[in-house]
């Protein structure tokens, strides 16, 4: 099942993804046109996911009905983060051949020279997104003023549609409600500037629009195998990136395990993949230029599309 928020007819709406996505079935407005009642547990995807079983029992009946006078086209509506505001936005590093390729081109050593610190070996380790910076698919990502080597991340994620505190491994995939598409649009010149202070993040992952989810969430059920994903990035319609979830040297279930550590964690939070080897311009030096038009490709969970805009 794919899972959708979009704008129509000037309001926020919940949408259920049929086919490929050409058309959208609008959730609230079905249920009444289905039962008659309204449907505040269909309201925004974060009451979906808060709604469990009793919310799936909901978007299953519609799924089978469809009332034609619910479905609408996409293209008559503006693609919005399938969260708007999530809950949380961890981003976590689960690729290490990714670090080994960035800092071999940083640091203009062999590949075979790098070293990555051991507890980036044992640990998930992740930075806090902001969460309020957050865009869907086909929105323009306007590039702030302070920087002038702007870059793409292929990366997807998972929802969380469960919270908990110290969830062990083995428990974790049953807190995971479904997966999308991530682009951890960065600053690669502010980024250098600022990991020189070892102070981490800031301004280089932190401006309007630089936390891109979407098209949808697809659920679990519907994924299957989350760590057989092909990930593709194009630039243009030419083809940059290309990698797979099977390279994943922490997955979900180690992030999970691994955040609700000592620490609660709440439904409809994100938990990002972090780069997938070759996924992003720094380490293969194909930057995106104002004008350039972005698609992440992640098989099964769709086509993300953003224009970059100076």
């Amino acid at each position: 099942m794919k899972l959708a928020t979009v704008e129509y007819e000037k309001t926020q709406q919940t949408a259920l993804v049929t086919g490929s996505g050409e058309q959208l079935l609008l959730l609230e407005r079905a249920h009444h046109d289905v039962t008659g009642k309204p449907a505040p547990e269909l309201e925004t995807m974060q009451t979906i996911i808060e709604g469990g079983p009793a919310a799936r029992e909901i978007l299953d009946r519609l799924a089978d009905e469809q009332p034609a006078s619910a479905i609408v086209d996409a293209g008559d509506v503006r693609w919005m983060s399938p969260l708007p505001q999530p809950v949380q936005i961890r981003d976590f590093g689960c690729f290490m051949d990714h670090f080994r390729n960035a800092r071999a081109r940083i640091q203009g050593v062999a590949l075979e020279d790098v070293e990555l610190p051991k507890i980036q070996l044992e640990r998930p380790l992740y930075y806090i997104a902001n969460r309020l910076a957050v865009t869907g698919h086909e929105s323009d990502v306007v590039w702030p003023e302070y920087s002038s080597l702007r870059d793409y991340e292929l990366e997807f994620a998972c929802v969380l549609g469960r919270g908990g505190s110290d969830i062990s491994r083995a428990d974790a995939p049953a807190h995971i409600f479904g997966y999308t598409i991530f682009n951890d649009f960065s600053a690669r010149d502010t980024q250098l500037e600022e990991i020189s202070t070892g102070l981490g993040l800031s301004k280089s992952k932190d401006f309007s629009n630089a936390n891109v989810l979407g098209p949808w969430i697809v659920t679990a059920d519907e994924v299957g195998d989350p760590y057989q994903l092909e990930m593709t990035a194009r630039i243009n319609g030419d083809e940059v990136s290309r990698g797979t979830s099977a390279d994943m040297d922490h997955r979900f279930e180690d992030v999970i395990s691994f955040a609700s550590t000592s620490t609660r964690l709440y439904p409809g939070e994100v938990f990002c993949s972090g780069t997938v080897p070759s996924g992003c311009g720094l380490e293969h030096g194909r930057f995106p230029e104002p004008g350039d038009v972005v698609e992440l490709e992640v098989a099964g969970l769709g086509v993300l599309r953003n224009r970059v805009v100076a």
